[in-house]
């Protein structure tokens, strides 16, 4: 990979002198500005970019229904011969609200003998005496909403229950190591082709695992598609954001990708509805994945990249090409001649995910921006796992959590295109984290403020987390651009890693989930001050060029 110095400038007045770097043009854009801002080439990479996004947001949150626990009991075999009376009481009542047990039955021996006899429970005998046994013949599954969902097909409740939050748990540990390999891939190999290929291993494997046999098996090929389904956003995210222009990329940035997102998101529900069988609903998430693929003819490869991988003659095709496709003329002499010296141009090592730490600077701004993603993530995926324990439907539950994320982008596009970086973040990470902490001081009876104050924290939350993901975008290098945002993926999905955890501990203290969320996000908030403003500066394609975080100083070779 080509460092873009001193002695290899993008174009004349383009210079890796760190004392003038907050003041200098973007010389990408000034040489493509006869393009225009919005035509037919931008539209179509803008459009072509954002549709790839939306079986994304049908696949990451699936799980919802896919690992949905139906209510259920012990099953107790029909061929015993038992009365109707003592059949319909062989399940204890638990609770405040006396309803059936989940893992124990009254002891079947016991069962028996009472029914032989003649004995009436609750008359002839105390119940409250007889023994229990745990769930020895299985379970029995309500099919009143699901026709069947991985618990109920390999019976991941009571003693397995915890293999319900791990499956998710597997997914974003694939999304994890596809956040670490994929923008390595594609700072080395090219956005276009990583995109395209990850596409393919999210689908195959979606398709592979509606053959499952077993529960390791659905988390083995749930793995690759985690991987699959972050690298491909990560990816197209980057390339919309070095192919178009800085106005038309704040609202690819904080609006397209996101809206498209949200979008796919909400068509899970209703997909879901009219697929009420695990497996079928699996197949019907390859569907979107399988009409990507003749976008490859509408997508080029970045232009920054290939500069930045001096194939000067290759970014300009693109460039030419685009000049066609909008109906102008292109000059002569697209790019600076220096780009294009007879002489070879000098080799330097490839940058690499440890640059993120070579100095201080840039080392700050990733440390900081790292403990803000995790935040985020743990907050935003576990108020979107937590739907299926809200009161009232589950799918219209989760269409409504899906539903808040557009006015959230939409409002995220606007604070991104007027206001400043920092000053965006803050208030939407701190009023969540607010938020969160006031739900659990609602009594329990007001079950739609709850709801109500929880769609809130994921409003809000959502805002932030795009945000965060363009002003990511802006504030590393060209060079580092792609390996740095997915490594603020990959320290994210150490939060989306334990999310579903923080969901599960509701089991133990309702309020202890968001109290947990709530105090990240506000500290999060007040770390989020410290990172340096990006707004109206230059997209920087060198590590010099980045803008400072307080107290860093510009030395010689930093």
């Amino acid at each position: 990979m080509v460092d873009m110095d001193e002695s290899r400038p993008l174009c004349p007045n383009m210079r890796a002198d760190a004392a003038d770097a907050d003041t200098q043009t973007d010389c990408f854009e000034e040489s493509t500005a006869f393009l225009g801002e919005w035509g037919r080439f931008q539209k179509q990479v803008f459009f072509a970019l954002c549709l790839s996004t939306v079986p994304n947001g049908l696949i990451v949150m699936s799980i919802v229904f896919l690992a949905d626990t139906p209510p259920h009991h012990c099953l107790v075999p029909a061929h015993l011969n038992l009365t109707a009376a003592w059949r319909n009481a062989s399940i204890p009542l638990e609770g405040g609200a006396r309803t059936p047990s989940r893992c124990s039955r009254y002891r079947l021996e016991d069962l028996l003998s009472f029914s032989e006899r003649d004995l009436l429970p609750g008359v002839d005998v105390n119940l409250s005496t007889v023994p229990t046994e745990g769930c020895l013949d299985g379970w029995e599954y309500d099919h009143s909403v699901y026709k069947s969902t991985i618990i109920s097909e390999w019976d991941l409740v009571c003693d397995d229950s915890w293999k319900n939050p791990m499956t998710s748990s597997v997914f974003f540990c694939g999304v994890l190591t596809g956040s670490f390999l994929s923008g390595q891939l594609s700072d080395r190999y090219g956005r276009k082709i990583v995109m395209f290929a990850t596409i393919v291993i999210q689908t195959v494997a979606t398709f592979v695992q509606a053959f499952s046999t077993s529960w390791a098996m659905f988390c083995a090929f749930f793995f690759f598609v985690g991987g699959g389904n972050i690298s491909n956003y990560v990816t197209a995210f980057v390339l919309g954001a070095e192919i178009l222009v800085p106005r038309i990329r704040t609202i690819f940035s904080t609006a397209g990708v996101c809206l498209f997102f949200a979008l796919g998101y909400m068509l899970l529900p209703l997909l879901a509805f009219l697929i009420r069988d695990w497996r079928m609903l699996l197949f019907g998430l390859t569907v979107p994945g399988c009409l990507c693929a003749p976008l490859w003819w509408f997508i080029p490869e970045s232009p920054r990249w290939l500069l930045s991988q001096g194939r000067e003659d290759e970014a300009e095709a693109i460039i030419r090409k685009a000049a066609e496709i909008n109906y102008v003329e292109p000059p002569t002499v697209i790019f600076a001649s220096s780009l294009k010296n007879e002489e070879e141009p000098e080799k330097t090592r490839a940058l690499n995910i440890c640059d993120l730490l070579h100095s201080r600077n840039i080392r700050w701004i990733s440390i900081t921006l790292w403990l803000v993603w995790n935040s985020l993530s743990i907050s935003y995926f576990a108020l979107s796992l937590n739907t299926a324990n809200l009161h009232g439907n589950a799918y219209f539950n989760c269409f409504l959590s899906a539903l808040v994320e557009i006015p959230a982008y939409s409002l995220s596009w606007l604070m991104f295109r007027f206001c400043p970086r920092r000053f965006s973040i803050f208030p939407m990470l701190f009023m969540g984290g607010v938020v969160l902490l006031i739900i659990h001081l609602i009594p329990t009876a007001l079950v739609y403020v709850s709801i109500t104050l929880e769609m809130i924290g994921k409003f809000a939350v959502t805002t932030a987390y795009a945000l965060v993901y363009a002003y990511t975008a802006e504030v590393y290098p060209t060079v580092l651009r792609t390996t740095a945002l997915a490594s603020c993926s990959m320290a994210s999905r150490i939060g989306s890693i334990i999310s579903p955890f923080f969901v599960y501990l509701r089991n133990y203290s309702v309020s202890l989930p968001h109290i947990l969320m709530g105090s990240l996000t506000v500290l999060m908030g007040l770390l989020s001050l410290l990172l340096p403003e990006t707004h109206g500066m230059p997209l920087p394609d060198t590590i010099t060029h980045m803008q400072r975080f307080p107290g860093c100083f510009r030395r010689k070779g930093y």
